[in-house]
């Protein structure tokens, strides 16, 4: 028996049918008495939590602010006063005595052992600000720790946001086939009777039989990307890699009203964590000038200090001698006159970088919020233009599937139209997820999210 080529089609889809059909049995029956594996519906700001908490970036940052405080700490005890104990034991040899050059040696009477007991403070008064300035610069290196925190918070979140997103947009094309495969089965239905009635070939079954398989099959490709994307934010929000992640998006429709590009701007030089961030490095390079300024000054230190010693080392008789001295240290590093020119210059142009830095991160504030702000007026403006193309397309295909029934149309204008208005309604689905993502892009250029 000869068949033709549609008949052929017809056999491998009816196939790839019954595969499909049997893979599914499969893993229901892998799945064991237990079921399914468990479904979570997760809000964004429960998302945002988890991501948050679970996230091995955030705690390597979270050990750089720990690591910050700890120096911040460190810096503040060099204004304590520097104290030392010190004890001293040992043989004392002969000693010998030449009383005329190096001739007529004696050798007087001496103990053998010697100790010495010392106790000795030092407190500095004034340093020409050294400690001070070091205290300052751990502080701005603990709170530069702290924005760069921030920082890598902010690029979490909108990591977690995408991938949060492109699951919502899976489930959706997955609900929009699952719509498409019922309309194709009652439509199908209605072709074989139509067949049945003589009215139409068989053809035009078997073109309707592929058309269905075909949508079947990305139905089960977009369910197995929605797992796959479900794996990944599992593992990026600490959950079991098995659960089934559900977005709800009750809270995700961006419902507020743009404000004007220059009060984002605005926002973004005063809270992004980049601007903030480079604005502490230009505060640390002041800093590093004024101490390598401080050379020039003079260190002024309060010192004390105790002796017990024996024997007495003028005499060598075996007793205990005792003495206490207290006084003021003045110090002044003529040397750094000509050595430390080259140091305070190098900090002064290392200000002058700081300050470009921060210029240059202004400028690319301004054109990322711009071309963030037009994004979002573009995915606004194609979400209105999709919808009405999503009613166009349904209005397509109901005339031209009234038109097929009546024989007025052939079935290839019949599944170019539920083709059209399949694409349309996938192509609204993402860009609807498409203005919620540019709107939080948005909010992280200028530091808001």
């Amino acid at each position: 028996m000869r068949y033709t080529r549609f008949q052929q089609m017809a056999a491998v889809c009816l196939l790839a049918s019954l595969y499909l059909f049997a893979g599914s049995r499969a893993a229901t029956a892998a799945a064991g008495p237990a079921g399914p594996a468990d479904t979570l519906y997760l809000g964004i700001e429960e998302l945002f939590r988890l991501g948050v908490e679970h996230s091995l970036r955030l705690r390597a940052s979270g050990i750089e602010e720990q690591i910050g405080a700890e120096r911040s700490r460190a810096a503040r005890q060099e204004r304590l006063p520097e104290l030392n104990v010190g004890l001293k034991g040992g043989y004392v040899g002969q000693p010998v005595v030449f009383e005329h050059g190096l001739e007529d040696a004696t050798y007087p009477d001496a103990p053998e052992w010697s100790q010495n007991y010392v106790i000795e403070l030092l407190q500095p008064i004034y340093d020409g600000g050294r400690i001070r300035l070091g205290i300052r610069r751990a502080e701005i290196e603990q709170r530069m720790a702290e924005l760069s925190t921030l920082a890598d918070r902010s690029a979490v979140k909108l990591e977690l946001l995408r991938q949060y997103m492109d699951l919502f947009t899976l489930y959706k094309q997955c609900e929009v086939l699952d719509r498409n495969i019922e309309e194709s089965e009652r439509r199908l239905k209605d072709i074989r009777e139509m067949r049945r009635e003589g009215l139409i070939t068989n053809n035009d079954v078997l073109r309707s039989e592929i058309s269905l398989t075909d949508d079947r099959l990305a139905l089960r490709e977009a369910t197995d990307r929605v797992r796959l994307a479900s794996q990944q934010l599992d593992i990026w929000i600490g959950c079991d890699e098995r659960t089934i992640l559900r977005p709800d998006t009750s809270d995700l429709a961006p419902a507020q009203r743009l404000e004007s590009y220059e009060a984002y701007v605005d926002a973004a030089y005063d809270d992004e964590p980049t601007m903030r961030l480079l604005r502490a490095q230009t505060e640390l390079a002041h800093n590093a000038e004024r101490q390598a300024r401080s050379a020039y000054l003079p260190s002024v230190s309060l010192y004390a200090g105790n002796t017990l010693a024996r024997p007495i080392a003028r005499t060598l008789d075996d007793l205990y001698n005792n003495n206490w001295n207290i006084g003021l240290s003045i110090s002044y590093p003529l040397s750094a006159l000509y050595r430390n020119r080259h140091k305070v210059g190098e900090q002064r142009l290392n200000v002058l970088r700081s300050e470009n830095a921060e210029q240059q991160q202004m400028q690319r504030l301004r054109m990322r919020i711009r071309s963030a702000y037009l994004r979002h007026e573009q995915a606004l403006e194609r979400v209105r233009t999709l919808e009405l193309s999503v009613l166009q397309a349904e209005e397509n295909y109901r005339i031209m599937r009234n038109r097929y029934m009546e024989q007025l149309a052939i079935l290839t204008d019949l599944l170019d139209a539920d083709r059209l208005r399949l694409e349309s309604q996938l192509k609204l689905t993402t860009a609807r997820t498409e203005v919620v993502y540019t709107y939080y892009e948005l909010l992280d250029a200028c530091g808001r999210l």
